[in-house]
């Protein structure tokens, strides 16, 4: 007699992307602020078996577009085919025309358009071979070698409010003072043992002031800077000096593998990138010159969370620590993100993350969250997460209320500095 066994081998039959928009404080980077809303998609996998895997992506329209057109041809694919969801995107969208949802992570490119389309359904079917088997998507990646992630405080300069709103709950900061009581509000919320801030906003000595001034209110917590390339060489070498034995790391001072190698050659600083290593094709280059130490990794980028690990074993080959770049995201993310950081041995700094500034969320709340300045790793089946169906809704809406259909931090910058470019290197 045959013991029965549970089904495993569902395959697609149905996928929902739904865009939805987050609001957003104004938050200020090297290109300009942050508009009102910021915006995601949601994408619901559904299969023959009854199951339905989650993921989430960015919500512009020339990601929704590859979304949609990458749908289509997804249908009848099984849950554990993740090479024939490689082959079938590939198909779908051709030479699909270049574009990054984000000027912060490097130049666009065809390449990095397919894989961070195959990253959305990746991560969903990943989610779907959870709840097929059980298992957590970090099991199914190799197992957890922690089980709490650790991540870090994301500080910004920021206005008060958007102009023409109200002033947010965080209020403005705009100097040193006003960044360290951000900082501190972060630590005594959720507990992070380091911090970082995001640069390339005011003339480098203010922001050289400020980390100074959060050495002096947090003395064993480890710090980072990122420019977003918004300073020359010449710059970079100037605040290098100056902050050498003060940051754990200084990340994207100068653009490109050329400039970023430059800088590295007079300092002693750890230089880590989200910017000119952002594909495999930059690493051979940026290793033979000895550009950065450190590559921050995106599952969102780099093609999914098997790209990631392919990642994670390269810098280990090559010597070069590993951490976690983030941008605005929600929790469908956030448990992604969580479960590859806890299944990557070699993960040697804790990882960025945007979810202390978001003020809604889609998934069901208790999941997971940030304390005592780590994640710890969901314990359901899958993501571990649950689709709040009607938040998705509200958020949808306000989605087709709010008008943005893709990002843009020059055009709000340009209320209050007219004649902003966002053009850089500024400094």
């Amino acid at each position: 007699m045959s013991t029965p066994t549970t089904r495993t081998d569902a395959t697609i039959t149905d996928i929902t992307v739904t865009p939805i928009a987050v609001q957003d404080p104004p938050l200020l980077n090297s290109v300009g602020v942050h508009q009102s809303y910021a915006l995601r998609a949601i994408l619901q996998v559904r299969t023959d078996a009854g199951l339905v895997g989650l993921s989430e992506a960015y919500g512009d329209d020339p990601t929704l577009d590859r979304l949609n057109r990458a749908s289509a041809a997804l249908a009848g694919l099984s849950i554990w085919d993740l090479n024939g969801l490689n082959r079938r995107v590939a198909v779908a969208l051709g030479e699909v025309a270049p574009d990054s949802p984000t000027e912060l992570a490097g130049a666009p490119s065809v390449a990095k358009a397919i894989a961070s389309t195959v990253s959305a359904f990746e991560v969903a079917l990943y989610d779907l071979q959870g709840k097929a088997t059980g298992l957590r998507v970090c099991d199914l990646l190799g197992g957890a070698v922690r089980e709490e992630v650790p991540f870090s405080a994301y500080l910004f300069y920021k206005w008060a409010g958007h102009p023409g709103a109200e002033p947010d709950s965080f209020g403005e900061a705009l100097d040193p003072d006003g960044i360290v009581a951000q900082a501190r509000r972060l630590v005594d919320r959720y507990g992070f043992g380091s911090l970082k801030l995001k640069g390339g906003v005011f003339p480098p000595e203010e922001e050289i002031a400020a980390i100074r001034a959060l050495r002096d209110a947090f003395p064993g917590h480890p710090l980072r800077l990122d420019p977003n390339a918004n300073w020359t060489v010449e710059t970079s070498h100037r605040v290098a000096e100056q902050l050498s034995g003060v940051l754990e790391y200084l990340e994207d001072p100068a653009g490109g593998i050329d400039g970023m190698a430059q800088v590295a050659a007079r300092t002693d600083l750890p230089l880590a990138t989200n910017m000119c290593v952002t594909t495999f094709d930059d690493i051979p280059p940026a290793v033979a010159a000895g550009a950065v130490r450190i590559v921050l990794s995106d599952h969102h980028f780099w093609g999914g969370l098997r790209a990631s690990q392919k990642l994670a074993g390269i810098c280990e080959t090559f010597g070069l620590g590993l951490s976690m770049h983030s941008n605005t995201h929600l929790g469908v993310s956030l448990a992604a993100m969580t479960h590859l950081a806890a299944a990557t041995s070699n993960l040697t700094y804790a990882c960025d993350t945007h979810s202390v500034w978001q003020v809604e969320e889609v998934i069901e709340p208790g999941a997971i969250a940030v304390r005592d300045g780590a994640v710890r790793v969901p314990p359901g089946p899958g993501l571990g997460v649950t689709l709040d169906e009607d938040s998705l809704a509200r958020l949808h809406e306000q989605y087709l209320r709010c008008g943005i259909r893709r990002r843009d931090d020059i055009t709000p910058m340009r209320a209050v500095h007219p004649d902003w470019t966002g053009a850089r290197p500024r400094f």
